[in-house]
């Protein structure tokens, strides 16, 4: 008798003891994905750029037009090694984001989404407006009255680009939701999560733009304002790696331009962007 109610008290020693040890490891040692609260990020990656037409008016002290729904295109480097190589890593599109997560859901970041925008050349457009240049000017074979005027859109009238480029500086809030119980494995393996974000910022593009045989102006300038939404999926690894995907798309107005080296010289426009982007990073603490 003695000697089963021994086994008995042994046996629920044992379970109380692993019952206190399972509690342990889920309150004091819980796995490093479980929370993220603490932790920054960094990453960095490429992108393709899609634009919405958009009306462009270029002003100055002799010229006031606007040209009706300009088509542009985005300038894509492809899989190449300036992505990872330090003196030409501004050649590629790319991506580069800075944040903390301040909940185990939310985090606020900083980053610079540097898209190339590039005005087609030799398309048609209608323009209204005027161009009044001195009889020496090379532009002067221009000057005239517009109103829903066909121009060509050639070298020789105007290049457009923002080419160093669509430089998006940016502030996000963002969510990332763990989805990997769905999949059963260890998120500190492998993590599967959801990601969706919204974000607000400044334009500060380097604008190449050689209107009417004007010299051009080709420096940094801050010309505007966007705002974007984001979704996408993380894939971490190992706890501290990533790989992201994302789908952004936002609204950009630029009212400052600059297009030559006289003042005043500006340009304006308006439109929307869809941007996929593939980075990757390392989330950590510190």
């Amino acid at each position: 008798m003695f000697k089963k109610n021994f086994i008995y008290t042994l046996l629920l020693a044992l379970l109380i003891n692993q019952s206190n040890f399972a509690q342990e490891l889920t309150t004091d040692n819980p796995k490093y994905t479980a929370h993220n609260k603490g932790k920054f990020f960094v990453n960095w990656g490429g992108n393709r750029d899609y634009y919405s037409k958009s009306d462009i008016r270029f002003k100055g002290a002799d010229y006031d037009f606007t040209l009706d729904n300009v088509a542009a295109v985005d300038k894509p480097k492809g899989w190449h090694t300036d992505y990872i190589n330090p003196v030409r890593m501004t050649i590629p599109q790319t991506n580069f984001r800075l944040g903390y997560y301040f909940t185990d859901k939310y985090s606020i970041s900083i980053g610079v989404d540097h898209m190339k925008y590039v005005m087609t050349a030799n398309q048609t457009v209608n323009m209204n407006g005027n161009i009044a240049l001195a009889a020496g000017d090379p532009g002067a074979a221009y000057n005239g009255n517009y109103s829903n005027s066909p121009m060509v859109l050639s070298p020789e009238f105007l290049k457009f680009e923002h080419t160093d480029g669509l430089n998006y500086v940016n502030s996000e809030i963002t969510r990332l939701d763990d989805i990997t119980g769905i999949l059963g494995w260890n998120t500190d393996i492998v993590q599967l999560n959801t990601v969706a974000g919204a974000g607000l910022g400044v334009l500060y593009p380097r604008t190449n733009t050689t209107l009417l045989g004007k010299e051009r102006y080709d420096e940094f300038h801050v010309s505007g304002y966007g705002a974007s939404v984001k979704a996408g999926l993380n894939l971490t690894f190992f706890k501290y790696f990533f790989i992201q995907s994302e789908i952004k798309g936002g609204h950009i107005r630029m009212s400052d331009i600059r297009t030559t080296q006289d003042p005043a010289d500006r340009a304006s426009q308006k439109f929307n962007f869809l941007q996929t982007n593939i980075v990757v990073g390392g989330i950590f603490r510190l």
